[in-house]
C-alpha cells in the first residue's frame, strides 16, 4: 500500500469513470466512497443513469490496455466470460469506409465485445473487492461542502433519491466528479465565487436506435462485428456485433437529426439504407429480442477545465464530465481510463492540484477530440471551424481509408490511431503517406499482404463477415 494522502476521497458516479477513478483512489486514501443514484452492486442490466448502455459499445485498445494494468488478469477473465468476445480490432472486424470494405489485416489490438452493463459488472466487482471502497447506493448529491471563503473543497451533502429525508454532510479530503455528461461541476464551482469553464461545442444533433435479434443464418463467419461507418455521402451508419449463443445487436446511426426509427418497418428500412447490405439481409429474417430503443446526443462537449485561472482545492473532475465525446468513435471508456492513469501518476507527487490535473489530461483528451471532431466537421451540415488542418486531414483521411480498401496495412495503421495507441500525426509517417498517395495515383507496388482478408459479404452475398464495434 502507498503512502495515504488523506483518510477519504468520495467519487460521484459509479460509472467507467467512476469505478477507475476509485480504484485509482484507494491506493492512496484510507476510505473511498462511491455516491450513485442507481443501485449498483450485483446489477448485471442497463442502469437508468447510463443511458446509453443499451446500444455498441467500445473499449479501444489504449483503454484495454490501462484497464489491465489497473486490474491484472482481467482480459483473461473477460475472455472466459460467456457474455464477452474478445478479437482482432482491425483483423476480426469488418469495416465498411465511403461505402467500401477495408482489406483486414491483423493489428495486435484487441477489440472487447460486450455489452456496457456486462462490462461494467466485471469492473465493478473488481473495485467491489477492495478492502477500502464501498458503495452509498441511490443517493442523490445535492451540492458540495465547502471550508471558510470557499477556498477548499471539504464534503459532498447528500440524501435519498427521489424520496423524502434529511440531507447527509459527508466529510473529504478530496471529492471527484464522475458523473457524466450532465456534471453539475460548473455550476458548484461558480456558487463559490470561482469561473465557470469555457465549452467548445460539435452539434451533431446523433441518435442511436438499438435492437437484440436472434439469427437464423450467418452474416459473421469468423469474425466479431460488421460495421458500415456513416459517411458524407452516406451519413447512416451502424455497429452490428454478436454475441453468443446467436445472438446480435444492431445499433443504427443517424446524424444532424436523422434519427432511426424504433418501428420494426421503420428499423428495417432505415437497416435498408446501409452500406452493408449483408446486415438487412441478416435483420429482416431474424427474430427480434425485446424492444426498439433510442438514445440522443446533441452535441460534443469539452470543457476546458485547463483554462481556468483558479479553482477551488480538493475538487477534480474526470471522464465524461470533461469532454463528452461523439460515441460513434467509442472514445469515452478509453479517455476515462487514460485519465484515471494520469490521476495516479498525479497523485504519486503528493495531494491533488486541481489545476495541474485538468493541464496533465489535457493533451489526453486533444488527441481523440481531433479524431472525432475533425471527423464529424466532415459532414457539410456540422457547424464548426473548418481550419485548413481539418480541410487537409478529412482529404488525407479519404485517400488512407481508400489504400486501405486494397491493402490491409492501411487499416492497421488507420486503427492504432483509431484505438489510441498512436497519436494522429503517426499517420503521416513519410512511408505510410507515400504509399497512399502511390495508391491514389495507381502506382502500388505489388500486391496486398497475404494475410489481408476481404470479407465475402462484401460482394452481396450476406456470408462472410467482421465483428462487432463495441462502441458508445
Amino acid at each position: 500500500m502507498s503512502e495515504h494522502l488523506g483518510d477519504r476521497a468520495v467519487v460521484l458516479g459509479g460509472g467507467m469513470a467512476g469505478l477507475l477513478t476509485a480504484r485509482v483512489l484507494a491506493d492512496r486514501y484510507r476510505e473511498v466512497l462511491v455516491l450513485d443514484r442507481d443501485a449498483l452492486v450485483g446489477v448485471t442490466e442497463p442502469r437508468r443513469g447510463v443511458p446509453q448502455a443499451r446500444h455498441a459499445h467500445a473499449l479501444l485498445a489504449r483503454g484495454q490496455g490501462v484497464l489491465e494494468d489497473l486490474f491484472p488478469g482481467l482480459t483473461a477473465d473477460l475472455d472466459a466470460s460467456p457474455d464477452v468476445l474478445i478479437g482482432d480490432l482491425s483483423g476480426d472486424l469488418r469495416w465498411y469506409f465511403n461505402g467500401v470494405p477495408l482489406a483486414q489485416h491483423p493489428s495486435g489490438l484487441l477489440s472487447i465485445s460486450a455489452t456496457r452493463p456486462a462490462l461494467e459488472a466485471h469492473v465493478r466487482g473488481r473495485v467491489a473487492a477492495l478492502p477500502n471502497v464501498a458503495f452509498r447506493e441511490r443517493v442523490a448529491v445535492r451540492g458540495l461542502v465547502s471550508g471558510p471563503g470557499g477556498t477548499r473543497v471539504t464534503g459532498v451533502r447528500f440524501g435519498p433519491d427521489g424520496e423524502p429525508g434529511p440531507d447527509e454532510t459527508l466529510d473529504a479530503d478530496l471529492v471527484v466528479d464522475a458523473t457524466g455528461r450532465g456534471s453539475r461541476a460548473p455550476g458548484w464551482v461558480q456558487n463559490l465565487g470561482y469561473p465557470r469553464p469555457a465549452e467548445e461545442h460539435i452539434r451533431i444533433d446523433l441518435t442511436y436506435t438499438s435492437r437484440f435479434f436472434k439469427l437464423n443464418s450467418d452474416p459473421f463467419g469468423d469474425d466479431l462485428a460488421i460495421n458500415p461507418v456513416a459517411s458524407p455521402a452516406n451519413p447512416r451508419g451502424a455497429f452490428f456485433g454478436k454475441f453468443p449463443g446467436g445472438i446480435a445487436l444492431l445499433s443504427l446511426t443517424g446524424i444532424l437529426g436523422d434519427k432511426p426509427p424504433r418501428d420494426d418497418e421503420g428499423f428495417l428500412e432505415f437497416a435498408r439504407s446501409l452500406d452493408a447490405p449483408e446486415v438487412y439481409e441478416a435483420v429482416k429474417i431474424a427474430e427480434p429480442v425485446g424492444e426498439a430503443t433510442s438514445f440522443h446526443v446533441p452535441s460534443s462537449v469539452r470543457r476546458r477545465f485547463d483554462r481556468l485561472p483558479r479553482f477551488p482545492e480538493g475538487l477534480l473532475v474526470i471522464g465524461d464530465a470533461v469532454c463528452s465525446f461523439n460515441p460513434v468513435y467509442g472514445q469515452g471508456m478509453t479517455v476515462a481510463a487514460m485519465e484515471a492513469a494520469a490521476l495516479a501518476g498525479h497523485l504519486a507527487k503528493g495531494p491533488a492540484r486541481p489545476l495541474e490535473f485538468f493541464q496533465e489530461i489535457a493533451p489526453i483528451i486533444a488527441n481523440p477530440w481531433e479524431i472525432s471532431a475533425g471527423g464529424d466537421l466532415a459532414f457539410p451540415g456540422v457547424e464548426g471551424p473548418r481550419n485548413l488542418q481539418v480541410r487537409m486531414g478529412n482529404a488525407y483521411m479519404k485517400r488512407l481509408h481508400a489504400a486501405a480498401t486494397r491493402d490491409g496495412r492501411f487499416s492497421a495503421a488507420f486503427f492504432r490511431v483509431a484505438g489510441l495507441v498512436d497519436p494522429p500525426q503517426a499517420l503521416m509517417r513519410p512511408e505510410l503517406v507515400l504509399g497512399v498517395l502511390a495508391d491514389a495515383f495507381g502506382m502500388r507496388g505489388g500486391e496486398p499482404s497475404a494475410t489481408d482478408r476481404k470479407p465475402a459479404a462484401a460482394a452481396g452475398t450476406g456470408s462472410g463477415g467482421t465483428g462487432t464495434d463495441t462502441a458508445a
